[in-house]
């Protein structure tokens, strides 16, 4: 019941952020339009363009969000926690398109040599901008923190570099109007462009890792690990299997007990494990399966034993290989 109330939570808080950011971008969508249409900037179009991509980016995160907070089903036993992942993959695309745009425009418009115009009105904008998505950005990291979602991270990181960017459009405006200096815009368009490609490459390694079932960084192991090691009746793990699905973590593995154990002391065991497990790691989805102490079917590195303080499986292989070979 504690974990259901978790993952509601959890859930509630994702929806939170992503209409959040739906909102703030459809506010800055209008005042970029303006903005853009008022001053003809480079670097407040490039702006504009991020903008509207952040509004879509923003539907597609909270569509994600709805469709991996469902339960498990017939059709998908492990949940929907995937639909994280594609969402900020299709962010990303849309990241990568808007950073290829801005940079054709800014080098445009240093080839033409145009510059903008009511350069206060486009100033005052961004920092309306800036004010307001420091607010976003302190949100969504706090639901990050709570959730670890991976689509309102993806989503959290445009809006990061929207704090950039609108900070750049400000020096670029300015740039050209008190200091004269005359492609100003451009080069700062450029940056912008790069500044979101570079974002977009960073977000997109933990995109891949999720989408291909890559294993839990080793500190994340290290800890499940000690919490396992506290239970006195196993002896051994191996062949320990983890991945990351949204904002949910699966793990499998073979432990050994007595094997003088009954099924049901065995199966008594096997629920104690998880209850251990689940008070420190609530969202975990375990798979456990009890071998007898020292028995080992695995070959190479899923035959090791990963628990600390436990006997050397290489050793019980190398004196089980002669007694297979006389049989």
């Amino acid at each position: 019941m504690s974990t259901l109330r978790s993952q509601d939570r959890g859930n509630n808080l994702r929806r939170s952020a992503a209409i959040a950011s739906i909102t703030l971008a459809a506010i800055l969508l209008l005042l970029k339009i303006w903005a853009a249409w008022s001053t003809g900037s480079i670097a407040m179009l490039g702006s504009l363009a991020d903008t509207a991509l952040d509004l879509v980016a923003s539907i597609a995160t909270l569509t994600a969000v709805w469709i991996a907070s469902r339960p498990a089903d017939d059709d998908h036993r492990f949940g929907h926690g995937k639909a994280e992942a594609i969402a900020a993959l299709f962010q990303l695309v849309l990241i990568s398109i808007s950073a290829l745009g801005i940079a054709a425009r800014a080098i445009e418009q240093l080839i033409l040599g145009s510059r903008p115009e009511a350069v206060e009105a486009g100033m005052a904008v961004s920092v309306v901008a800036i004010v307001l998505t420091l607010l976003l950005v302190g949100w969504q990291r706090y639901v990050v923190r709570r959730t670890r979602s991976l689509a309102i991270e993806t989503d959290s990181v445009h809006y990061q570099s929207d704090l950039f960017l609108n900070l750049a459009v400000i020096a670029a405006l300015a740039l050209d109007r008190f200091a004269g200096i005359a492609g100003a815009d451009g080069v700062f368009g450029l940056g912008i462009a790069a500044w979101l490609g570079w974002g977009a490459w960073r977000a997109s390694q933990a995109v891949l890792e999720q989408l291909m079932d890559h294993e839990w960084p080793q500190e994340k192991k290290d800890r499940f690990l000690e919490i396992l090691a506290r239970n006195p009746d196993i002896t051994g793990v191996h062949d320990l299997r983890t991945r990351t699905s949204g904002n949910r973590d699966f793990v499998q593995f073979h432990v050994w007990v007595d094997p003088n154990m009954t099924v049901r002391t065995a199966h008594d065991v096997m629920d104690d494990i998880e209850e251990r497990l689940h008070r420190e790691l609530p969202d975990l989805e375990i798979l456990i399966h009890p071998d007898p102490s020292g028995h080992v079917d695995e070959h190479g590195r899923a035959a090791e034993d990963v628990l600390p303080n436990t006997c050397d499986v290489e050793a019980y292989l190398a004196q089980r290989a002669p007694e297979e070979g006389a049989a």
